[in-house]
């Protein structure tokens, strides 16, 4: 490479015209075109909205039944055709998709027309023990990004704001042994932090980075800023005091109660969550107002069902999200039960926007403890307001034993046996003495899949519990 060294200036300039270039520009005419729909479509009518869904619904049925073999024979099947469908009535007669479904038809769910160098094969990190691959259209990643941005939008980050991303990212190796738990992306002045190397030695480094950026936005996993926060407590250190840092997005794992209020009171501003899946069949989030979860109607079809696979209604009902996106049409997703849990609201938010809204997300199935008469009690149960875990730096919940929990506690210097009994007291109090609580000192918490941290490791077969009704007959 000596021989081009002379080409380097030439590079180097080329570099600094693409990175002047503005974002909207670089992302390409598919990310242009969605990102200006959805500045429009967030103020149109509930009844407008509707009659989008419809449509995209009707094109989505009809491209199916012609290109995706599975769905030719559901619909064969259950003796409809994608004409029959008029209304969402009728298209909740169609069956449900399930993750089992996916895994075992996964050749004949993939569109046949499209070819195979235009989809990226997709794993999520199946929390539950059994992965599930998939495939999703390239040209839907601009697609999905013109919502991401919307919602940013709303939290008032625009295109070029300097950003922190601590998220699942690998930092490449750098050259001369520079230290590889950052990086600096020029092309989306993103300050990139690794989740991987969050050590107690390190955890300093991160903040005087944050700080040295100066950021307007943070967009993390709860679990990493948590840590954080935590941190800067215990060593009584002081953040944005100058109120750089305007807003902090997160996503990709459920945002605790408890979490929620440690890192609005230590970063000084507020969490905006957001809720996604890889399936790419539903996208929620909070916009300025904080009334609840947006639902992106222009993404999908979201239903929120209860056990008998019924709509749920109730102001404060938890039912299952089930979901149709209309984007990814290299593999359908059609009323695809997302195993995830969502709090019903008829309240609208005072936005103005006539995106319905979600009262909030009650996390992943396996984010249950089973209790010892085979009810379910969600993390976002445990919340706590008070002082119970200010000499604990970190700790998970573990459940293999219905109506057994063991938690795991890594403690501070300051940490003694009243805290165990504080601990013990408080959650039991929570938990009504349904759950029997051991705990168990370590030295670590490893991280799951992508960087992920689970506030708890599910071992039961949770699905077979919602299966009785227990979750919606006896709801802690």
């Amino acid at each position: 490479m000596r021989g081009y060294e002379f080409l380097r200036p030439v590079v180097e300039v080329a570099k600094y015209v693409y990175h002047s270039i503005p974002l909207p520009l670089r992302h390409g005419r598919e990310f242009r075109r969605m990102y200006n729909f959805l500045q429009a479509s967030q103020w149109w009518s509930k009844e407008k909205l509707e009659e989008y869904q419809m449509r995209e619904l009707d094109k989505l049925l009809k491209y199916a039944y012609e290109n995706v073999p599975y769905y030719r024979r559901i619909f064969d099947e259950t003796g409809l055709k994608p004409k029959d469908i008029q209304d969402f009535d009728h298209f909740k007669k169609l069956p449900f998709l399930t993750k089992d479904i996916v895994r075992e038809n996964l050749n004949d769910l993939i569109a046949k027309n499209i070819p195979k160098r235009n989809m990226n094969y997709v794993t999520t990190g199946g929390t539950s023990g059994k992965p599930l691959g998939f495939y999703i259209e390239k040209r839907t990643d601009f697609i999905r990004m013109a919502f991401e941005w919307r919602e940013w939008n709303w939290i008032g980050y625009e295109f070029g704001d300097r950003c922190v991303v601590l998220r699942g990212n690998v930092i490449k190796r750098k050259e001369h042994n520079e230290p590889s738990w950052w990086e600096y992306d020029r092309r989306h002045n993103y300050l990139i932090l690794s989740v991987y190397d969050m050590t107690e030695e390190n955890l300093m480094k991160y903040i005087q980075k944050i700080e040295e950026f100066k950021p307007k936005v943070i967009r993390a996993y709860p679990s990493a800023l948590d840590i954080l926060a935590r941190f800067i407590k215990e060593n009584n250190l002081s953040v944005n005091e100058k109120r750089n840092l305007k807003a902090i997005s997160t996503s990709s794992e459920n945002l605790y109660p408890i979490q929620r209020e440690s890192i609005e009171q230590t970063f000084k501003c507020k969490v905006f969550d957001k809720y996604g899946n890889c399936e790419q069949v539903t996208i929620l989030g909070e916009c300025e107002k904080h009334d609840g979860y947006h639902d992106f109607m222009e993404y999908s079809y979201t239903e929120i069902l209860d056990e008998a696979g019924k709509e749920v209604t109730g102001e404060g009902k938890v039912g299952e999200i089930v979901s149709t996106g209309f984007t990814n049409y290299a593999m359908p997703f059609i009323r695809y039960k997302t195993e995830d849990l969502a709090e019903y609201t008829n309240n609208r938010c005072s936005c103005g926007r006539k995106l319905p809204l979600i009262k909030r997300i009650q996390g992943r199935l396996q984010e249950l403890v089973v209790t010892k008469r085979g009810n379910l009690i969600s993390m976002v149960a445990l919340n706590m307001h008070s002082d119970v875990f200010d000499n604990v730096k970190q700790f998970q919940f573990y459940q293999d034993v219905p109506g057994k929990v063991i938690f795991k506690v890594i403690k501070k210097d300051t940490y003694t046996k009243k805290d165990t009994m504080y601990i013990l007291q408080e959650l039991q109090r929570k938990m009504k003495n349904q759950v029997d609580i051991t705990i168990e000192f370590v030295s670590r918490i490893p991280l799951g899949s992508r960087g992920k941290y689970t506030f708890l490791e599910q071992k039961l077969p949770i699905a077979d519990y919602i299966n009785k009704g227990s979750l919606w007959k006896k709801r802690q």
